[in-house]
């Protein structure tokens, strides 16, 4: 037998494990081998212009196989990827936080086979939160974090065997550093980010990639519903200079810093597909380099304080250089129409 090809494993018994023969004996893909990939929320925003990106390649290295929680909102998607449904793409339900539906879709797939996963479904939550129930804050963590460990555990045994795989995960810089009212969105990063690190070391000895892809605010339809729904928060659970501080300095600035420091999803999908074709595929990858001084703080300082105050002092004793600041860049932006550098990645 190619030793290339390995077979099924066995239990503790010494009997097979229960998985399809075509799928124990299917070998790596050859590096020019056109490549199964999952993505998870394309319904819209990055997932959406990330599933079209790699189905339009003209080279067709990719299989591109689009989930989403609700089908019924997959008309954006079909409009967009045009005669690329039914050739290099396909859609799918799957709802992350349901084992059930991860399981039906990862089973649908030929042989069970994905070499690219890319978890990507993700909610927001911003605001007090004295005025955020625990159960609005339960769903961001079993959608942001444990849909990631519902997907990883379904996926992540049938990579291990075949010793291949990279597993991608939209993460955030608030996975690194958290932002004024973003606590719990903030921490469901965090935990994604603990879990990686944690995990990217036992795939390593699997011969796995895990990259963390980590955008600053990016202008969809997700953050629109962020910043809709935090207009719309009951603050009378909350105090007056809470409140006050929600509504007039965080919200007010809300949509001028998007503006001004975001990018678009079609910018995030181009550094996914660059982290994808990369021969070594770094641990994590910040997608705006605006954001990089920022996440330079926090490792800078063990103590943890000088980010902390920084921001501070930005927000409530420098607004005014602040509000100058983000003009500036706007006009930068505007001037030069280009996406952020890629930060030099090479590709294949």
């Amino acid at each position: 037998m190619d030793k290339s090809i390995q077979p099924c494993p066995s239990n503790s018994q010494g009997s097979p494990q229960t998985i399809s023969e075509e799928s124990c004996y299917l070998p790596p893909p050859s590096p020019m081998a056109q490549k199964t990939v999952l993505i998870t929320g394309c319904s819209s925003g990055i997932g959406l212009a990330l599933a079209v990106k790699m189905a339009t390649d003209e080279q067709k290295r990719f299989k591109v196989y689009a989930t989403m929680r609700n089908l019924t909102k997959k008309d954006n998607l079909v409009e967009v990827a045009g005669n690329t449904i039914g050739n290099t793409l396909e859609i799918k339900q799957l709802d992350v936080c349901s084992e059930a539906s991860i399981k039906m879709c990862v089973s649908s797939i030929p042989n069970r086979r994905i070499d690219i996963l890319v978890s990507n479904a993700g909610m927001g939550l911003i605001g007090p939160i004295e005025c955020q129930t625990i159960e609005e804050m339960q769903k961001v963590m079993d959608t942001n974090f444990f849909g990631l460990v519902r997907l990883l555990k379904e996926i992540l045994p049938d990579m291990k065997r075949r010793k291949s795989g990279h597993i991608i995960i939209i993460s955030s810089v608030m996975g690194i550093q958290g932002i004024l009212f973003n606590d719990v969105y903030a921490a469901s990063k965090f935990a994604v980010e603990g879990f990686c690190e944690s995990l990217a070391i036992q795939a390593l000895k699997f011969k796995l990639n895990l990259t963390l892809i980590e955008p600053g605010p990016v202008l969809t339809e997700f953050e629109n519903k962020v910043f809709e729904d935090g207009m719309k928060m009951d603050l009378s659970a909350t105090d007056e200079e809470t409140a006050e501080m929600f509504v007039n300095i965080y919200l007010k600035n809300y949509k001028q810093i998007f503006e001004t420091l975001g990018q678009t999803a079609e910018d995030i999908a181009e550094h996914t597909v660059k982290i994808i074709l990369a021969e070594n595929p770094p641990f994590r990858h910040q997608a705006n380099a605006l954001y990089t001084p920022m996440t330079t703080l926090k490792y800078a300082d063990p103590n943890g304080d000088l980010p902390i105050d920084t921001f501070y002092k930005m927000i409530f004793q420098h607004d005014k250089i602040f509000s100058a600041s983000l003009n500036f860049i706007k006009l930068l932006r505007w001037k030069s129409k280009k996406s952020f550098d890629l930060g030099g990645t090479s590709s294949q």
